[in-house]
This record gives structure tokens, sequence and C-alpha cells, in this order.
């Protein structure tokens, strides 16, 4: 088969076996993002190992898949962007700060302290702590979304707390970066460099979108081409993706974030959320999530390694809890929404990976360091679904319109 057809082929498998296992998650009481995670699991190294059998003989085809993932992620931040006005992330600024700092502090302290213990040197030490610390709000968003909670003050707190979480992690890599350069004076400055591109996004992206994104959607509606608001929205989500990591030395999914959040403030929300949807959730989204499991080998994890990694996943949990909820705690949340904060803050995504990859890269990070990160991501990412679930739905949780009511009126 050609290359083409293979894709073709794999891309039917993953989107086919995603609705199915989604449909299965719903029947049992679940989201449907529990059953995609656990059906790329299936297909992935850890069983059949998808995109290795013997009828798929591009050796890109894994890359491709993996791409196409990252649009869902993407898409999948845009919408939870889109659902949100600019004044409730202002009304979460004081939880967002708490949890999104505390959030950080708690496993990179924690997970350093795990890596010294298990005989690393400090730089290797300090990755561990540092993949710990990123937070992939997106599998909590989509738990959120179909709870119908995304909207609430936790759901809200989430993810501005997300963006806190995205540039402290980044600031801490490139400290560690910077502090690894031969000359000091040149560390220091990249530093400063890096802290001043990423001021520079977040004001480059705010102008773009008060001022600019407004006038230019409202053309392209209202040109006489087909589907001429879709085609400007995703040209869009893709641009601030890329100004992100390329002008702010941001985590992509930042930047689609910030493009939902101020295409939100204009009149044509309802329509823009209408027409993201059908591709997002027919079939980037699924893709993203399957493509999770594809990416865990457990059977790179032996001997210390494994002991690593149930001791990651301890500290990935607690930490989160403990460092994110005690920071909702502290910005007034009630104790039951200080934990519901700290849960949804709990899953790892693709800035810990990206993180992981950084290190072995660079020779810091062994493979078996690397597999337990990549186990940490997974189990994190399985666990937060049904434990928002269990925690919004239990007894004594506010609805939504009470939760609306205790905000002072309607989001």
């Amino acid at each position: 088969m050609t290359p083409f057809l293979q894709l073709a082929l794999a891309l039917a498998i993953i989107i086919l076996a995603a609705k199915l296992a989604g449909y299965l998650s719903l029947r049992f009481g679940q989201p449907t993002v529990l059953g995609e995670l656990l059906v790329g699991i299936l297909l992935g190294p850890a069983l059949l190992d998808l995109l290795h059998l013997t009828i798929f003989t591009d050796r890109h085809l894994g890359e491709v898949v993996h791409e196409l993932a990252e649009i869902g992620v993407l898409l999948l931040m845009f919408i939870a962007g889109l659902g949100l006005h600019i004044s409730d992330l202002a009304r979460s600024g004081k939880v967002a700060a708490l949890g999104g700092v505390l959030g950080v502090v708690a496993p990179l302290s924690l997970g350093s302290a795990l890596g010294w213990s298990f005989g690393m040197d400090w730089r290797a030490a300090f990755f561990i702590g540092l993949t710990l610390s990123a937070t992939s709000v997106s599998i909590s968003a989509q738990t959120l979304i179909e709870l119908n909670r995304l909207r609430s003050r936790v759901g809200i707190g989430l993810l501005g707390a997300a963006v806190f979480d995205d540039i402290l992690v980044v600031l801490g890599l490139s400290l560690f970066i910077a502090l690894g350069a031969a000359e000091a004076g040149a560390g220091w400055l990249q530093v400063l460099s890096i802290v001043g591109q990423m001021l520079l996004f977040l004001m480059l992206a705010s102008a773009l979108g008060r001022w600019v994104l407004p006038i230019l959607i409202k053309k392209f509606n209202d040109l006489p081409i087909s589907q001429g608001l879709m085609a400007f929205t995703f040209i869009t989500i893709l641009l601030f993706g890329w100004m992100a990591e390329v002008i702010g030395n941001m985590a992509a999914i930042t930047g689609a974030f910030l493009a939902g959040l101020w295409l939100a403030r204009t009149p044509l929300r309802d329509r823009i959320a209408g027409v993201v949807a059908v591709p997002a959730y027919g079939i980037f989204v699924p893709i993203f999530f399957v493509d999770v499991g594809l990416t865990a080998d457990v059977r790179a994890l032996t001997g210390e390694s494994i002991w690593l990694l149930l001791a990651m996943i301890l500290i990935a949990v607690l930490s989160k809890v403990i460092g994110a909820g005690g920071g909702a705690r502290l910005a007034g949340f009630t104790w039951r929404e200080a934990l519901q904060f700290g849960v949804g803050m709990m899953s790892r995504g693709e800035v810990g990976l990206i993180v992981a990859s950084i290190g072995v890269a660079e020779g810091i990070l062994d493979q078996g360091a690397f597999a337990a990160v990549v186990g940490v991501v997974v189990v994190t990412t399985l666990l937060t679904p049904p434990l928002l679930r269990a925690l919004f739905t239990g007894a004594g949780v506010l609805k939504e319109a009470e939760v609306e009511s205790a905000e002072g009126g309607t989001l």
C-alpha cells in the first residue's frame, strides 16, 4: 500500500475504535474520553502495536498520526477558551495564580527530591520534578464540558491556573538551560530574553484579539466563499498556536486557548462553536486521545524504572491535590471545590512529554526514566476523568444554576 492508503486505514481504525470505546464508556457512566484513552493503550505497544503491524510499512506513519493529534488538542483547547468570557477569568485571577503557582512548586520540589532519592544527579532530579509540574487541562476541560461544569468557578479557575502553570514550567526549563550555558552572563540574558518573549506574545495576542480579530472575522463571514467562517477560525487557531511557541516560547495550546477566549467576545461566538465542533469531535479530538495511549510502551519499564514509575504516580497525584488544591483553598474555595480543583490539575500531557524529551535529547534522562514519565502521563490522564466525574456528580455538589447563583449571577 502507498503511504497515503496506510494513513487512511490507520485513521479509519483509530476513529472507529475511539467512537466505539467512547460509546461503551458512556454506557458504564464514564466520560467518553476515558474509553478513547483506554482503547489507545490497547492499540498501542502495550498490546496490538497498531502502527507497527506488517501492513503498515511507512516509518513516518506514527509521526503523521501524532501531528494530527496535535491539531486535535489545539481544537479542544480552543473550544475550552470559546466557552468562557474574559470577565470569567478575571474573576478567577486569585485562584488561578495561587493554584497555578503552588501547583508547580509542590510537584517540582517533591519530584526533584524523588529523583535525588533514586540516585540521580541534580540535573536529572530537577528534570523529573519539572516533568511532574506540567499540567494538561485538556482532559479535564473535555470532562467538564461533558458534565456541563466548565463554566463553574472550579472549571474557570482550572483554565486560568493552566496558563500560570504553562508559563512557570517553561520558565523553569528556560532557567535550567540558561544555567547550563558556558557563560553565566549569557545564561541570565537568555532567561530575561525568554521572559520578554512571553510578555511580547501575550501583548500581541491580546492586541490582535481585542482589535483585529473582531473586524477580520466579520469580513470573512460576509465574503461570498464557502465556509469562510470555518476557514478563518481554523487559520486563527493555527496562527495563535504558532505564535505561542515561536514568539512566546510557550506551548501551542496556550495560543489556541487565547484564540478561543478572544473570539468568544464576538457576536459570532455561537456559530463558531457550531462549525468547529464538527471536525473537532468528529475527527481530531478522538485521534488526540487515542494517540496518548499509542505513546505508552509499558515494555520499556523494567527493574528500578518500575519503582520509579510507581513513586512518580504517587507524587504526581498528591502534589497537585496538595499544591493546586491548597492554593484553591487559600483563594476561598470550599474543601470540596479545592479537591475538585486539585484533581482537575492532576492530568499531565504534552508539555511534560516535551520536557522529558528534551531531557533525553540532552542526555540527562535515560530511556527508563522517560518511559516512567510516559507512564505517569497515561495513568494520571486515565485517573482524572472518573475522579472528576465522581467529585462533581456525588452527593452535595451544587448544580450549575446554584453555582452561578453563589457567584452572584449568571456567568
